[in-house]
């Protein structure tokens, strides 16, 4: 074990959970303050198996979605709106979810797709008509199903 490593665990082992929070929330913007957006996402991608490991991210990830949503307040959320405004992260998720589904879908099996896929209309078309009236629900389900057919079409083409 180096020196650091010792000094570390020292002063860790010293400190209560609120405070190691603290420092964290202290300590990240001057961490981050050089490292271009590449760094950042090469660092993550080798700190998340540490992070992540012992835990169950199929209950995991909701909760942290919905945290950083604003469903349940928090640091999280202050931070989504200090940095994107006060939209925050469902404005942020609406750009980054189809990015992610399009490499998502292509890597699961054709039947964990579909059953994929179908959840997700159904979420999408519930939530989409929500507080619409039913003149705008009309329209909108008429675009939704103008949309599939012109999928459709282009899928015989392919073919």
């Amino acid at each position: 074990m180096n020196i650091m490593d010792k000094m570390m665990q020292g002063m860790m082992g010293k400190m209560s959970k609120e405070e190691k929070k603290e420092m964290m929330s202290s300590m990240m913007d001057r961490f981050f303050a050089e490292m271009t957006p590449d760094d950042k996402q090469k660092m993550i991608s080798e700190m998340m198996p540490k992070m992540v490991e012992g835990m169950n991210m199929m209950d995991m990830m909701p909760k942290m979605m919905m945290n950083m949503m604003g469903e349940s307040k928090g640091d999280m959320m202050q931070m989504c709106r200090s940095k994107m405004g006060e939209s925050g992260m469902p404005e942020m998720m609406s750009e980054m979810m189809p990015k992610c589904l399009n490499m998502m879908l292509p890597k699961l099996s054709k039947k964990r797709r579909r059953d994929f896929v179908l959840k997700m209309t159904s979420i999408l078309l519930q939530q989409g008509c929500k507080d619409l009236s039913e003149n705008e629900k009309a329209d909108f389900m008429k675009k939704i199903d103008e949309l599939v057919k012109s999928i459709s079409e282009k899928e015989f083409e392919e073919s």
